[in-house]
């Protein structure tokens, strides 16, 4: 397992990171077997959040690591804040990034996750109503209580991290973002720059090169995925040309497709971190393996060519 800065933290993560969205609905056994998985693997670092079945996927990892008698101090975990939904139906019903509401939300992760402190808080999802002084406010009560060492934010844009960063004290050292193969918006446009292109179109302030700028780490979530809900592009006949690049890659090095997708994101020199969130530990081995490929140049243009897309 490659380890990796975050940010600007002396934080030494994994360069694969456990999710633990899908969790809610695994028996406490199975719960177990996934963390056990990770830790076997060399992964370190653990992401939930508090709208993942309303806090259950972070009791089960809480229970896990309390079951497993993980060291605390060994680990990395990591939550998030922010997204509203209604309990009767589950669907989102606002963004709220008020004071209250993040100091309420940490209090309640830090009850399912069985511990008094996590290591990263990221603000999930943007909020158009946000104060940056509540926030600022709400971080600086975090940080001086010890309940969070270090904050971020999740699927904003370059500008609206500007804007929050401007305007509170806690340096901002993570932007959660989807990335994969099959979702490279952040690679093309800087591909496509002053081009009549598409492509070239830059809804998101340049988001890769920014969070390089900044010396933020990105962290790619879903990363064998296609759009938002369109699954996996892994043996999928809609992608054969990748999932051929993909075997020849993974029998050259001796790892899967799974892996060959991971090392593609991390031979990115923005020192990514790939979010997994599969349960099954044998998978979890796969993407694993990943972080010690390293991809030649021509070897990563390929895999992006395979997955569908042009160069200039």
């Amino acid at each position: 397992m490659k380890y990796i800065p975050v940010g600007t933290t002396d934080i030494k993560a994994s360069a694969i990171a456990q999710g633990v969205m899908r969790m809610a609905d695994k028996t406490r056994e199975e719960s177990a077997q996934v963390v056990s998985a990770a830790l076997e693997s060399g992964i370190n670092f653990f992401d939930t959040a508090d709208v993942y079945t309303d806090g259950e996927s972070s009791r089960k990892l809480g229970q896990s690591l309390q079951d497993l008698s993980v060291d605390r101090s060994s680990i990395y975990v990591q939550t998030k804040v922010g997204i509203v939904t209604s309990k009767e139906t589950g669907k989102i019903t606002r963004y709220d990034f008020s004071k209250k509401r993040i100091l309420d939300r940490v209090d309640f992760e830090l009850q399912n996750l069985q511990t008094d402190y996590v290591d990263f808080l990221l603000l999930h999802r943007p909020d158009t109503l946000m104060e940056p002084d509540e926030v600022n406010e709400a971080f600086a009560l975090l940080k001086e209580s010890g309940k969070v060492r270090y904050f971020g934010v999740s699927n904003m844009s370059s500008w609206q991290v500007e804007f929050l960063q401007n305007n509170i004290d806690e340096k901002l050292h993570i932007n959660q973002l989807q990335m994969s193969l099959a979702h490279t918006g952040m690679v093309d446009q800087t591909l496509f720059t002053n081009m009549k292109d598409s492509r070239s179109l830059d809804y998101d302030g340049g988001l890769m090169d920014y969070s390089r700028l900044r010396h933020m780490t990105i962290q790619a979530w879903s990363p064998v995925q296609k759009g938002f809900f369109g699954g996996v592009f892994i043996d999928d006949p809609e992608y054969a040309e990748l999932n051929r690049v993909l075997d020849e890659l993974g029998s050259k090095y001796g790892v899967s497709k799974n892996a060959v997708a991971a090392a593609w994101l991390l031979r990115h020199p923005s020192t990514m971190q790939v979010i997994i969130g599969t349960m099954n530990s044998g998978r979890i081995a796969e993407f694993a393996s990943g972080a010690d490929v390293v991809l030649t140049h021509d070897e990563w243009y390929q895999l992006y060519a395979a997955a569908g897309n042009m160069l200039p």
